[in-house]
C-alpha cells in the first residue's frame, strides 16, 4: 500500500515542482518584448504592455496581465486600437487528469475600443482584417477535414466548467469621418455566473450609447443552459429594460419579459412602452405566446394582444384608447404572413378582418377588413360645438391672401412598388350627419394602377354604386370616375345634413367622367364627361305658391277668401 501511495505521489509532486519552479524561476515580464515583436510582425501596430505580468498557481494555474494597449497608425484621432486595465484567467490543474476542464472566473476590467473611418475611406481595422498570404491557405480540403476530425475526438468526454465571466467599464467607439456618424457604447458591463454543461447559468448585462444626437441605455438578466457539444440550448427568465431619448422623442421606458424560450414549444413574452413621441404621449402594453420550429422556418404568434393609451392635441379624440387581438404566422422558407385581426378597438371604433403578404421584389398585400359601426363625425369630434374663437375665424392675418394652389402634378411614384388588393365592409357609416348602410369597397394598387372596382352602400330608401381608376404609371396621370346615386329621399337627408325639411322628393345623378393630369388647372381643362340629375315627385314644405297666387289675386280683385279652406303649405315639384 505504501508503496502504491508513493508511486502516485511522485507524479503529483513532479508537477507541484514543476509549476513551483515555473513561478520561481520564470518572470513572465520577460515576455513582453518578444509579445510586442510577434504583434508587430503579425498586424503591423504596435502593442504596449505597461502593466505587470504575474503568475498564478494552486490549487489553479492562472495569468494577470495589467494595463495593456494596442496602438493605432498614425493619422487617427485616438492613439490606441483598444486597451484593457487589467485581464484574468485562470485553470485548475488537478481536475485536467480526469479530463475535466475546470477555469476559474475571467476578469476583463477596462476594455476599451475604438474602430474609426478616415474621409478617404481608410480604417484602423485594415492591417487586422487583411488576409494572411500563408501556404496554409493553400492545403487541401481533405487536411482541414482531418485536422477538424482530430480536434473533434480530442475533444470528445472532456467536460467543461467555468466559475464565472466579469466584464466592467467596457467602452467601444465607432466613428466614420465619410458619413459623418458616431456610435458609442458605454459602461458596458457583462456578468455570468458559475457555467456547467446540462446546467442553468445567469447572466446579466448592461450598457449606455449614444448614436449620434441619440441616447439609450439598455439592460437585462437571462437563464440559459447549453447540451454537451453545444448543439442544443434553453432560455429562461428572459428580462430586457431600455430607455431612449433624441431632441424629439424619449422613451421613458421600454421593457420585454419571456418566460422561456424553446424551439417547438409555446413561449410567452410580455411587453411594455411608455414616452412620448411626435407630440404624443403613449403607454402601451402586450403580450403574445409563440412558437419557432427548431428550423426557424416557421414563426407563429397566438393571443397577439395590445392595449395602448394615446393622448395629445393633434389627436381628433384625447385619450385614445388602442386595444388589438390577433394572431399572425411566418413562413421563413416561403416569406409568407399571415395576419388574422380578431378585434381592433380605437375608442368605440371597432375593426376585424385578415390579411397576407407574400414578401417579393414587390410585396403582394391581400387583406380584407370590417366594422360594425362607424360615426367619423364622432370620432373627428365633428358634432361637437364650435369654440367661439373658431366660430369668429380666429385672429386675422391682415388680409393677406392665401396662397394659390399648386400646380405641380403630385408624385405618384409611390404607387409603382405597392400590389395590394382589399376589400372594406362597413355595416353603418355615419360622415356629416349622413348615415349610410351596408358600405362595400373593392380596391387596388398595382405596380402605378390604382382602382377603386366597386362601391356600394345604401342610404335613405336608395342606393349608390360607384367605380374608378387613376392610372399613374405616366406623368400626368389619367383618371375616370363612375357613379350613380338612385331612388334616394332628400327629405331625411337635408334634414340630417342641413336640419332642413323643406324640400321633398327623390334624387338620382348619374356621373361618368374621365381626365388627365391631377393639378387644378388640368383638372378643369381636361375634365370631361356627363353628369345628369333628376329630381322625381319633389315638393317644397311651408310654401304653397298656389295659395300665394290665389291670395293676391283675390286682393287683387277686391274679393274676400274668408270661408275658405286655410293654406296647405306645401307645393308639389314635378
Amino acid at each position: 500500500m505504501k508503496k502504491l501511495l508513493l508511486i502516485l505521489a511522485i507524479p503529483v509532486l513532479v508537477i507541484v515542482l514543476g509549476v513551483a519552479a515555473l513561478v520561481m524561476f520564470v518572470n513572465p515580464n520577460q515576455f513582453k518584448p518578444m509579445l510586442a515583436e510577434q504583434v508587430k510582425n503579425q498586424t503591423g501596430l504596435d502593442l504596449e504592455i505597461s502593466g505587470d505580468i504575474s503568475w498564478q498557481f494552486f490549487p489553479s494555474v492562472g495569468l494577470e496581465l495589467g494595463q495593456t494597449s494596442l496602438k493605432n497608425p498614425q493619422g487617427f484621432q485616438n492613439p490606441n486600437l483598444f486597451s484593457v486595465s487589467q485581464v484574468g484567467v485562470s485553470v485548475a490543474v488537478m481536475p485536467l487528469l480526469d479530463k475535466t476542464l475546470e477555469i476559474g472566473s475571467i476578469t476583463l476590467d477596462g476594455a476599451q475600443v475604438h474602430l474609426e473611418t478616415l474621409k478617404d475611406g481608410r480604417s484602423n481595422l485594415d492591417s487586422l482584417t487583411a488576409a494572411p498570404q500563408t501556404e496554409a491557405a493553400a492545403e487541401p480540403t481533405t487536411t482541414s477535414d482531418a485536422s477538424a476530425d482530430s480536434t473533434a475526438s480530442a475533444t470528445d468526454g472532456w467536460q467543461i466548467s467555468l466559475s464565472g465571466v466579469t466584464v466592467s467599464n467596457a467602452l467601444l467607439e465607432m466613428s466614420n469621418a465619410q458619413t459623418g456618424t458616431f456610435t458609442k457604447l458605454y459602461d458596458v458591463g457583462l456578468n455570468v455566473s458559475e457555467f456547467a454543461i446540462d446546467q442553468w447559468t445567469t447572466a446579466n448585462f448592461e450598457m449606455k450609447g449614444q448614436n449620434n444626437d441619440q441616447q439609450f441605455t439598455a439592460k437585462g438578466t437571462a437563464d440559459f443552459k447549453l447540451a454537451q457539444g453545444f448543439a442544443e440550448y434553453a432560455l429562461k427568465n428572459i428580462e430586457f429594460d431600455a430607455t431612449y431619448q433624441d431632441a424629439a422623442n424619449q422613451i421613458q421606458q421600454a421593457q420585454l419579459k419571456l418566460a422561456t424560450f424553446e424551439f417547438d414549444k409555446p413561449n410567452s413574452i410580455d411587453f411594455s412602452m411608455k414616452g412620448n413621441a411626435a407630440e404624443l404621449t403613449f403607454d402601451a402594453k402586450g403580450g403574445t405566446t409563440f412558437t419557432i420550429d427548431k428550423a426557424m422556418s416557421m414563426v407563429t404568434l397566438s393571443d397577439l394582444s395590445l392595449d395602448s393609451t394615446l393622448e395629445g392635441a393633434t389627436l381628433p379624440q384625447s385619450p385614445m384608447k388602442v386595444t388589438m387581438a390577433s394572431d399572425l404566422s411566418f413562413d421563413m422558407n416561403k416569406s409568407f404572413l399571415d395576419f388574422v385581426l380578431n378585434k381592433l378597438a380605437v375608442n368605440k371604433i371597432e375593426l376585424d378582418g385578415k390579411a397576407t403578404v407574400q414578401l417579393a421584389d414587390i410585396p403582394k398585400v391581400r387583406f380584407s377588413l370590417h366594422s360594425p359601426n362607424i360615426d367619423l363625425d364622432e370620432f373627428l369630434g365633428l358634432n361637437q360645438p364650435a369654440d367661439k374663437t373658431a366660430s369668429t375665424g380666429g385672429e386675422q392675418t391682415g388680409g393677406a391672401s392665401k396662397p394659390s394652389a399648386s400646380e405641380v402634378e403630385p408624385d405618384l411614384s409611390a404607387l409603382k412598388g405597392l400590389d395590394v388588393k382589399g376589400k372594406i365592409t362597413i355595416d353603418k357609416f355615419k360622415a356629416a350627419n349622413a348615415h349610410m348602410q351596408k358600405v362595400t369597397a373593392d380596391f387596388s394598387v398595382n405596380r402605378g394602377v390604382a382602382e377603386l372596382t366597386s362601391f356600394s352602400s345604401e342610404l335613405y330608401s336608395g342606393s349608390i354604386t360607384a367605380k374608378g381608376k387613376l392610372d399613374a404609371r405616366q406623368s400626368p396621370a389619367t383618371y375616370s370616375a363612375v357613379k350613380r346615386i338612385k331612388g334616394v329621399k332628400v327629405q331625411p337627408l337635408l334634414k340630417d345634413v342641413a336640419d332642413n325639411d323643406k324640400l321633398e322628393g327623390t334624387g338620382n345623378i348619374d356621373v361618368n367622367v374621365k381626365g388627365k393630369g391631377l393639378a387644378p388647372t388640368a383638372m378643369k381643362k381636361n375634365l370631361s364627361g356627363t353628369v345628369k340629375i333628376n329630381f322625381a315627385d319633389g315638393a317644397v314644405n311651408g310654401i304653397n305658391v298656389a295659395q300665394m297666387i290665389r291670395e293676391n289675386y283675390a286682393r287683387f280683385k277686391g274679393q274676400s277668401l274668408d270661408g275658405q279652406q286655410g293654406p296647405q303649405k306645401r307645393t308639389s315639384v314635378q
